[in-house]
């Protein structure tokens, strides 16, 4: 089997040549970074959450980074979906699936924002029920089986392109929010958002981030993450797309030996550099040939059956 045959992957009817994607937040308020993104090897790409209104986000500072990753309280700035929508459309020249990620305050919110996403130009719709630091959005409606439910119905029933939905960690089961939002039409689950943090100035003695509380991200919850994706595939038939901390092609294998059918890369871009999408897929497509894997698919919940 070629190389590019034993690479691509098919997430809930979008084809990837290499399973590797932009996670949401990184580089994805512009068809130019995306265009950047693609061109560096990403197989498919996620923007920025963006919302029905422009949004100007928290004072600063941000971000803070920590000794295993970074924190980010940024506010879900943003310009509206109705000026996102001309990105959308540039970014239609990208060659790869382009994912639109939402959030909002309701069930209409997010549905009437996909409806303008998808009228647009997206492939697909990412639904952010997992922001950790913003009021009444993210997780404070992931959390609630019957909210996150009636979310996914509402854009269901707006838009005809796949719905993901991302879900948090900051939950006693994310396994039983999976099953939720499944029942409710979700076509793929994204595992998992940032986890709820905070860092504190021992010399002002004061928060470091505007916010205080903010969202962890990087190589401290891969772990977490990977336990997710494996609890998640454990519940549900549906791709399961693994992030969080993933920075190795080693780490991306053990996504997909969990269960994830496809890898997206987010904080490890700041350390790493673009490159990173290449040095991923070249290390996934040198372990599958070693280890006599025909395709990504081979090995997608393999640590299950073994």
């Amino acid at each position: 089997m070629s190389r590019q045959n034993r690479l691509e992957v098919e997430v809930a009817g979008l084809k990837l040549s290499n399973p590797t994607m932009l996670a949401s937040g990184i580089l994805g308020l512009s068809s130019g970074s995306l265009k950047e993104v693609a061109q560096a090897g990403a197989g498919a790409v996620v923007t920025k959450s963006v919302g029905l209104k422009p949004r100007k986000g928290y004072k600063n500072p941000t971000v803070v980074q920590v000794e295993t990753g970074l924190i980010n309280a940024m506010g879900l700035p943003n310009p509206g979906i109705h000026s996102f929508r001309e990105e959308i459309s540039e970014a239609k020249e990208l060659g790869i699936p382009l994912i639109v990620s939402l959030y909002g305050f309701s069930p209409e919110d997010y549905a009437e924002a996909a409806s303008i996403a998808v009228s647009g130009g997206a492939d697909a719709v990412e639904l952010n029920l997992s922001c950790p630091h913003v009021r009444g959005t993210g997780t404070e409606i992931g959390q609630d089986p019957a909210a996150a439910s009636e979310t996914v119905k509402k854009v269901k029933m707006n838009v005809s392109k796949p719905v993901f939905v991302k879900l948090s960690p900051n939950v006693s089961n994310i396994a039983g929010i999976a099953e939720a939002v499944v029942e409710a039409g979700a076509d793929a689950l994204t595992a998992i958002n940032t986890v709820r943090a905070m860092s504190i100035d021992i010399e002002t003695t004061r928060p470091i981030l505007a916010n205080k509380i903010g969202g962890l991200s990087g190589t401290a919850i891969k772990p977490i993450a990977v336990r997710c994706v494996y609890e998640i595939y454990e519940a549900v038939d549906i791709p399961i797309i693994g992030c969080g901390g993933a920075s190795t092609w080693q780490d991306a294998v053990e996504f997909m030996l969990a269960g994830a059918s496809a890898i997206q890369i987010g904080t490890a871009i700041a350390y790493k550099g673009l490159s990173i999408f290449r040095s991923i897929t070249d290390g996934i497509e040198s372990y599958l040939e070693r280890k006599g894997y025909r395709c990504v698919k081979d090995v997608v919940g393999l640590s299950h059956r073994s």
